[in-house]
């Protein structure tokens, strides 16, 4: 039988006598799915809300006669979802001292357009506690030892990333807790006083300050502890031979 074309060919293909018997195959049913909302992570084309929530940290540092206050201001994303995180947005550093204006200008804006990139910032914190003042650095509230401004701003920022869940400090196991125990009551007993006579009655509390500070230092370790590399606090004491750190469990000899 002859048919008449009447359109152009475009195209075209054989068919066998066992393609025409096998049946065409039906259609994939079309699957109803939900709407999956959009997760948005930190980019530098986030507009600032008008509302943000934040901390203020006080630091009071040896090197300057005023404290400065650190405002670090963070941005909720995807508030109310399973997806919602914290992450800081801006920083403000503010002070009666004016000596030093300028590069704290600096660091607040730098800090605050790296916040905004997005990704991972939590950099940030190693790079300001390497920060070493030529002048040398202080110890502040606890024994901790801060080598400069910076780096005490850099231990703010990274005090502030632990609280929100940026940052996760590596847990220390039991074992670990019970050594340190162990090692820092083996080391108050071998280097105990021996026991003074009692006090009169009646006597000032001068004495009694005077013995609590024989017994530990600023930090709450022992008076005789000196700078662990580790950690940073006046706790590296020397037993069996080696240097050890009653706080984080640091060891030289392993």
């Amino acid at each position: 039988m002859a048919i008449k074309i009447e359109k152009k060919i475009k195209g075209y293909n054989v068919v066998k006598p066992e393609d025409k018997a096998a049946p065409a195959p039906a259609a994939a049913p079309v699957k109803d799915t939900a709407p999956v909302a959009e997760v948005i992570q930190m980019h530098e084309s986030l507009e600032r809300p008008e509302t943000l929530v934040g901390n203020t940290y006080k630091i009071k540092s040896p090197l300057f006669e005023h404290a400065l206050y650190v405002t670090i201001n963070d941005i909720v994303l995807n508030a109310g979802t399973q997806h919602e995180q914290r992450r800081p947005f801006e920083l403000f550093i503010n002070s009666k001292n004016m000596d030093h204006f300028q590069w704290i200008v600096a660091l607040t804006r730098i800090l605050s357009a790296v916040f905004r990139k997005g990704g991972d910032v939590t950099f940030i914190v190693e790079e300001l506690k390497a920060v070493f003042d030529p002048r040398g650095g202080y110890f502040k509230a606890g024994g901790i030892y801060m080598p400069s401004i910076v780096a005490e701003i850099g231990a703010v920022i990274e005090q502030h990333m632990k609280s929100i869940g940026l940052i996760h400090d590596p847990d220390m196991s039991e074992a670990t807790r019970q050594l340190i125990a162990e090692k820092r009551a083996a080391y108050e007993k071998a280097n105990a006083k021996p026991a003074e006579p009692a006090a009169p009655v009646g006597a000032g509390s001068a004495g009694d300050t005077q013995a609590a500070s024989d017994t530990t230092n600023a930090s709450g370790f022992p008076p005789g502890a000196t700078l662990c590399a580790k950690c940073n606090t006046q706790a590296l004491v020397l037993m069996d031979g080696c240097q050890t750190c009653l706080n984080c469990g640091y060891s030289k000899c392993g």
